[in-house]
């Protein structure tokens, strides 16, 4: 960004107009012969406010910045230097001993140019910004730190360094992606802390990647030495459901003595995904706040450390501050720390890695401070960590700290940075550490003697070579941490634990009345008032209950027996396809009513928002949200179920594998919306089979329900049981209204949810069948339909509605009815390579019976050459049902014999 005098006018003019100070009548009240040089003061004022970032002295290598640097010269403001030892009126500048230019210009250059750089000018808010100013102006107005706390400032950048030195001799080569260049890291992180004690904060959130989390590990959250020994020697210690997850992966909890009040700090887990995690902090600390229920929730901070290409470069970083203000997903601010070590892996020329100026604009679309700072300069950041903690206390938004530094070593220690920045890493190499620098600075001010400084390193390094615990301030755990105390009840089920989720017809009436309430004056839509008035018939028992009763009903059953219940997706209030509407809207106010908030006095926390326009962040958020508490309901549902792939990476790195890697549950919902229903390839098919191919060790659930009454059972069971595990349903579109998937009364007063539902229409024989389909979701009403055209008696057809864990049981216990039945037919409306049939057919297999064949119908990814090349969902479905039904011969080269 280039400078220059017309630049600068237009600051002022800028700022006149949001009615920044008194401009106008500091100008007028000077004389006319100094009118001039006045403004040019106060133009001065403002360009060192505006831009005096850009010549700060952040970067501990001083290369050459990206942006043109702006002169500050006296010329660019009309003055020359006879003005330099004038007085003038310094306007709302309260820096101190400024009544003349020349100290004017001393002072603006110290405050805003300095180690810190500060962006707020950007900010709307006149008194935000008014705040900011007078904290950074008058910074030198404040006492000095102490001999004593500088000493210990010294003494923890002194435990960062010669603890990745230690690991760097004792574990030649091994990855640990050190901390080291920038190592102020953990005294900021000790400041943040202490200060937070001083805000009566409860819990610290804190969710970082790979980089520097060792350090993090040891230094602060106070893991002992000798159990990271154990990981870097093999020993996991994990229990034989786990698999494990490489060191700078793990999370850790634990209890912090502060001045004031002690505070629990949280690492979550992370996978090498990076800023994957920063939506599930959002998530997790949300719950916390939820659960604290503080209107304020500032008791709760959820605290993000990222790295600057990273910061840059991946979206989720914007989806989760687009999140930071919205209704549904708000935590009253995070705190984020960027670790700015000016290189992504290999690329640090800033034109490869970003387009902006620095790392951090993006956080500008939230209006949000920026403040920059060297790194090596450990008080200034002391002072600019309590600062912006401050700032988010006082003003509940996000706030950053761009910690600038470097990254002594390469992107892990078995790398060779030299290969692709031969320059920059021969600065590093002759450049002392920031413990060194730091401590001839002291020894130069009599703080501290080379003799201390000396003991420092040596007291350290013995506590960690003997493995102890040397993390500052940790209060020793009386029991186990508190997220295995709150899990420990639901290990060791499984999902064949017995469970009861009916209930009585009173019960149904009773709920029913409730939600049919609609507070005086509040007038609905004619369609939902519809709705409305066919769910007083389901309830009444004069109609089958549809899809949407069902699944309301669920939900006030539990809520009355306090589940707390959040249900969030781009459309979930109404539903995409008008089924729910579980928000009403009035049509006559901006007024909203959720009748599922108003069941009962003790009822548990009803949440239902509209989400903001994301797949990926909105996706973590409900998974942090879930797994920090496993008595709670969580649903996202996607608008269509191809939506999901966009939250991809949240599904693999997290909600598949945060058991198996970690040992975190979670019970977290996804509603899909799925079936090929003449909509394109995007609005079809929610990837059943990518979730399939996931699951391993009842990691997960996934579910195809074909009925109402199974929608209800199935939102009960994953509370009702102790099982928990995250649940995939693979949710109807055309059902929702399909009269033949609604269910009488008794299916919700006499069952529970059925992973395999019987044949239990058109009164089949079981002696005169000899052919058995098997099948999921709503290609089974095609067939049953069709069945019922061509009246045949000799095919039954049995709804899968469990495909994972695979109800073994359950399938031979129906097909063994069938005796006399040879052909075992699996039938999807999917095209063959996609549903369930690759994913599954070894599970069909085993329950085969000798003598019988099973065949697979399914579509091909392109139709048969005498059919014509035609796209892939025009292909007639009713060659699927045909073949499935014995109509048409059934292609052998996909039938199996055992």
């Amino acid at each position: 960004m280039k400078e220059n005098s017309n630049s600068h006018e237009d600051v002022v003019s800028r700022f006149i107009s949001y009615g920044e100070s008194n401009f106008e009548s500091n100008v007028a009240q000077t004389r006319p012969t100094q009118s001039a040089a006045q403004l040019g003061v106060l133009r001065l004022i403002y360009a060192f406010r505006f831009s005096g970032h850009l010549r700060a002295k952040l970067d501990p290598l001083q290369r050459p910045r990206h942006h043109s640097t702006p002169p500050f010269t006296l010329e660019e403001f009309g003055l020359n230097e006879s003005d330099l030892d004038k007085t003038f009126d310094m306007g709302s500048y309260q820096g101190p001993n400024c009544t003349t230019l020349r100290e004017l210009f001393d002072s603006l250059n110290k405050t805003y140019c300095s180690s810190l750089g500060v962006e707020y000018m950007h900010i709307p808010n006149l008194e935000e910004r008014k705040w900011i100013q007078t904290k950074i102006e008058t910074m030198s107005l404040e006492s000095d730190n102490t001999p004593e706390y500088k000493k210990w400032l010294l003494q923890r950048i002194t435990a960062a360094e010669v603890f990745e030195k230690f690991l760097h001799n004792k574990y030649v080569g091994q990855k640990r992606f050190s901390l080291e260049g920038s190592d102020t890291l953990i005294p900021l992180l000790n400041v943040l802390i202490e200060h937070s004690g001083e805000h009566a904060m409860k819990r610290i959130c804190l969710g970082m990647a790979h980089r520097g989390r060792l350090n993090v590990l040891i230094n602060i959250m106070g893991k002992r030495a000798e159990n990271l020994f154990k990981e870097f020697a093999g020993d996991l210690g994990l229990s034989k459901k786990q698999t494990g997850d490489v060191k700078y992966h793990q999370g850790f909890s634990s209890d912090i003595q502060t001045s004031k009040k002690d505070v629990h700090l949280a690492l979550m887990f992370n996978p090498s995904h990076l800023e994957l995690v920063n939506p599930v902090i959002e998530g997790y600390a949300r719950y916390h706040q939820d659960k604290n229920d503080e209107s304020e929730r500032q008791q709760i901070l959820p605290v993000l450390i990222h790295g600057d290409a990273a910061f840059s470069g991946q979206g989720v970083v914007m989806e989760t501050l687009n999140m930071s203000q919205s209704r549904g997903y708000r935590t009253q601010g995070t705190v984020h720390i960027i670790i700015n070590n000016q290189i992504g892996f290999t690329t640090s020329k800033q034109d490869d890695a970003r387009s902006t100026d620095y790392c951090t604009d993006v956080v500008k679309m939230i209006n949000a401070p920026v403040f920059h700072v060297n790194a090596e300069d450990p008080e200034m950041v002391s002072f600019i960590t309590k600062l912006a903690l401050d700032y988010r206390m006082r003003y509940k938004k996000d706030v950053v700290i761009d910690l600038m530094c470097y990254r002594r070593h390469g992107h892990n220690e078995a790398d060779e940075p030299a290969v692709t920045q031969p320059l920059m890493y021969e600065a590093i190499r002759n450049l002392p550490t920031t413990r060194v620098n730091y401590a001839a600075s002291l020894m130069k001010q009599g703080v501290i003697s080379q003799t201390e400084v000396d003991a420092m390193v040596k007291d350290y390094r013995k506590e960690l070579k003997a493995g102890n615990r040397v993390a500052y301030n940790i209060l020793e755990p009386k029991n186990k941490r508190a997220w295995e105390l709150l899990w420990a009840d639901y290990f060791d089920v499984t999902w064949h634990d017995p469970y009861e989720s009916a209930i009585s017809k009173k019960r149904i009436k009773d709920l029913n009345k409730k939600l049919q309430h609609i507070p005086d004056g509040f007038e609905i839509h004619p369609r939902v008032k519809k709705i409305m008035q066919d769910r007083q018939k389901m309830a009444d028992g004069k109609i089958n209950a549809d899809w949407g009763f069902a699944e309301t009903l669920a939900f006030a059953s539990l809520t009355e027996n306090g589940v707390p219940i959040r249900l969030t997706g781009q459309d979930c209030g109404r539903g995409t396809f008008f089924h729910r509407n579980a928000v009403l809207h009035n049509q006559l106010v901006n007024e909203q009513y959720t009748p599922l908030k108003n069941i009962s006095e003790k009822q548990g926390r009803v949440q239902i928002f509209d989400s903001i326009l994301s797949e990926e962040a909105a996706l973590g958020f409900e998974y942090g949200y879930a797994t920090a508490n496993p008595e709670s309901l969580v649903i996202w549902e996607a608008q269509f179920g191809d939506f999901v792939n966009g939250a991809q990476a949240i599904i693999d790195q997290f909600i598949s594998s945060g058991e198996a890697k970690w040992g975190r549950l979670s019970n977290l919902v996804m509603l899909l919306p799925h079936g090929l229903e003449g909509q394109g390839p995007e609005h079809s098919s929610g990837r059943l089979e990518r979730f399939l191919q996931l699951c391993a060790s009842h990691n997960m659930q996934v579910c195809v329900p074909s009925t109402a009454a199974q929608i209800f059972h199935l939102m009960r069971r994953q509370i009702l049981r102790k099982f928990r595990a995250p649940l995939i349903i693979m949710t109807p579109k055309s059902l929702l209204r399909n009269p033949l998937a609604s269910s009488p009364l008794f299916r919700f007063t006499d069952e529970k949810f059925k992973v395999v539902i019987e044949e239990r229409y058109d009164n089949i024989k079981p002696k005169k069948v000899d052919r058995v389909v098997l099948c999921s979701g709503k290609v089974f009403y095609e067939l049953l339909t069709r069945r019922q055209d061509d009246q045949l008696n000799n095919v039954a057809i049995l709804r899968v509605e469990q495909l994972y864990p695979f109800p073994h049981e359950a399938l031979t216990l129906e097909i063994k009815k069938f005796t006399n039945a040879k052909d075992i037919i699996w039938c999807q409306e999917e095209p063959i390579n996609q549903g369930a049939w690759y994913t599954s057919r070894h599970n069909f297999m085993r329950n085969l019976t000798k003598g019988q064949t099973l065949h697979v119908v399914a579509r091909d990814l392109y139709a048969a050459p005498a059919e014509g090349s035609v796209r892939l969902h025009n292909i007639n479905q009713s060659h699927i049902i045909e073949k499935a039904l014995g109509l048409q011969p059934i292609d052998k080269a996909r039938s199996v014999k055992k």
